[in-house]
């Protein structure tokens, strides 16, 4: 057996534990400077030579003896080929998660909308699906066609005109193998072109379009610190839905949770990655220990165990916290990607929650719901961004367009208005423009 782990313990009373929280959120995701240099070089070269320039990064980067761009795209027969090879345990469970996928997310859908003003006039939006989004699939360390589902249902839902994948190898190379789970979530979730290309090459191929890997409007989907830094250098390009970061947990719980649910909880985190990040709140101290001891008792049982290890060991935390509503603020400062309220009555809770990307609750709702079936979206805001990121859903795959139609009443009431702000801003040509639309105030040939 593998020696135990001692995950870090803080107490909220200390001195100091807002300025070690900090220091183990590690909030800095992509301000490398080498490695944005890198990104950039990577950048501009798919930008200037294209295919040609995605051939070579997939050939240096994952080994693969690729020579033209049909090697590396799966077309639909294939993806159809690999969901009709499924087992039918597998299949079922695709279907499932799709279709509870995309009933979520039809919720989320939002007419077009006008009014009429007693004058005459309309206002409005006018909501309007993209024309093309290129998808991200993570696929370097694990195999997640669960991510296909997770991108693709609400672009579809949207509306957008034609959907594009990309998934980086070692998954995204074999079609009779590990790949397989991919290419047949494609199928299900309706992607029109899948190419398997990962890292900065992929994000700048759909970034910039290439000679075969159209140019896409926005681009969702984490990453690795490569993607996560590519998405950002190329926003203004395209659009983005946010830029990830490794991914998180945090659970509160008031020690009446069999702990060791509470430590697989943890593991289920753990095991995306080193840099991922799982912390326990509890609001009873002996109740971090039982964790603890659930902990080194299950982790030698894990396949992934040197990675939960390694994860645990340098992002985790158990941490005490005096009461609810301190418990309350340390979830706020963390502001995690996913957030589990294992405790009674979890709805008493959710007024206090400023923060967090997704929120499971009560004792039966594990993360693990959340990342395949429960419906809503997986992708969500780490690093702290859940302040202001929201998970991604069908709005993100929608533009909104203003209406405003004004009747001649309508505008003679509105013009007097803008005429005043304009000329306060020594906008001449805009007061103009509006003044002369109440009668009597313009006189042709004459300003």
């Amino acid at each position: 057996m593998s020696a135990n782990i001692l995950m870090r313990k803080m107490m909220s009373e200390h001195a100091g534990f807002d300025a070690a929280l900090a220091t183990l959120l590690d909030r800095r995701m992509i301000e490398d400077e080498k490695l944005n240099k890198v990104v950039s070089g990577i950048l501009a070269d798919v930008r200037r030579r294209g295919d040609e320039a995605v051939l070579n990064y997939t050939r240096k980067f994952d080994k693969r003896d690729v020579s033209n761009m049909s090697q590396l795209e799966v077309s639909k027969a294939q993806m159809q080929a690999a969901l009709d090879k499924l087992t039918i345990v597998q299949r079922d469970a695709l279907l499932k998660a799709a279709e509870r996928i995309r009933q979520y997310h039809q919720r989320q859908l939002q007419p077009s909308w006008q009014y009429e003003e007693a004058d005459g006039s309309v206002y409005g939006q006018l909501f309007i699906p993209l024309e093309r989004a290129g998808l991200y699939v993570p696929g370097g360390k694990a195999n997640y066609p669960s991510s296909v589902l997770m991108n693709a249902i609400p672009a579809r839902v949207a509306g957008v005109g034609e959907v594009i994948a990309v998934v980086p190898t070692p998954y995204g190379q074999d079609a009779g193998g590990a790949g397989r789970l991919i290419f047949a979530a494609a199928a299900v979730a309706g992607v029109d072109r899948l190419f398997t290309i990962g890292g900065a090459q992929a994000i700048a191929a759909l970034a910039f379009g290439t000679q075969t890997i159209p140019r896409v409007d926005k681009i969702t989907g984490p990453g690795n610190v490569y993607v996560a830094a590519a998405k950002k250098q190329v926003f203004g390009e395209v659009g983005i839905d946010m830029v990830a970061g490794p991914s998180e947990l945090t659970i509160v719980c008031d020690g009446k949770t069999d702990p060791d649910w509470i430590a697989m909880d943890l593991f289920s985190q753990a095991e995306h990655d080193e840099q991922a990040q799982s912390i326990l709140i509890s609001t009873d101290r002996a109740f971090l220990d039982a964790v603890q001891n659930s902990i080194n008792q299950l982790l030698p049982r894990m396949s992934r165990e040197a990675i939960i290890r390694a994860s645990l060991n340098e992002r985790g935390a158990l941490i005490f916290a005096a009461d609810k509503d301190e418990a309350l603020r340390i979830c706020n400062l963390i502001a995690p990607e996913h957030l589990e309220l294992s405790v009674d009555d979890p709805q008493s809770w959710l007024p206090g929650v400023r923060h967090a990307g997704a929120i499971f609750m009560g004792r039966h709702t594990p993360e693990a719901l959340g990342d395949y079936c429960a419906g809503p979206c997986h992708v969500l805001p780490t690093s702290g961004t859940a302040r202001f990121f929201s998970p991604l859903g069908v709005y993100d795959f929608q533009k909104r367009s203003s209406i405003i139609n004004c009747s001649p009443a309508g505008a003679a009431t509105l013009a007097p208005v803008a005429e005043t702000l304009a000329l306060n801003e020594h906008l001449q040509a805009h007061a103009l423009s509006a003044a002369w639309r109440i009668p009597g105030r313009h006189t042709p040939g004459k300003a």
